[in-house]
């Protein structure tokens, strides 16, 4: 490889890496701005600014220097980020304040309740009263279609 190819190839690399902590990022509800990717505060976002980000980010999993990610600090970062989205999750949940969800919340952020039945109804297409295997995929292949003008059911899985 020559050393052009290898510029070229690392460059590449960099900014596909710096916009896909972005869009990690906007994803977890954290919006990446401006001023965020333009690490050393020029006003330009460059190569050099995504190849920091990817350092810092790097750094964030390799928690103990070595150079390498091992699968517990890997698993460790994403349970801290999962606790971090419970956590507020639950606060926005527990509107009395008094560290405690009835079941009528959870049901209703389940999809029970009165949620659910607007669900069945909207989804049971030959008004048996329920949704059949047929009617789910047909519900499920709308959403996702859907999900491609970035709405719906199905966000974040395939």
């Amino acid at each position: 490889m020559t050393i052009a190819t290898f510029k070229i190839l690392l460059a590449s690399t960099l900014v596909a890496l710096g916009a896909g902590v972005a869009i990690a990022q906007e994803r977890g509800g954290e919006r990446m701005s401006f001023e965020s990717l333009d690490a050393d505060g020029s006003g330009e976002i460059t190569v050099e600014d995504l190849a920091t980000l990817a350092d810092n980010r790097f750094s964030e999993f390799d928690t103990n220097g070595d150079g390498s990610v091992s699968q517990e600090e890997f698993v460790a970062v994403h349970a801290a980020r999962a606790e971090e989205r419970a956590t507020q999750m639950f606060g926005r949940l527990d509107a009395d304040g008094d560290g405690t969800l009835s079941r009528d919340v959870l049901e209703m952020r389940w999809g029970g309740g009165q949620r659910g039945a607007r669900m069945i109804e909207r989804f049971d297409n030959d008004g048996s009263g329920g949704v059949s295997a047929a009617e789910y995929e047909e519900a499920r292949a709308h959403m996702l279609e859907r999900r491609g003008k970035g709405r719906g059911f199905g966000k974040h899985r395939n």
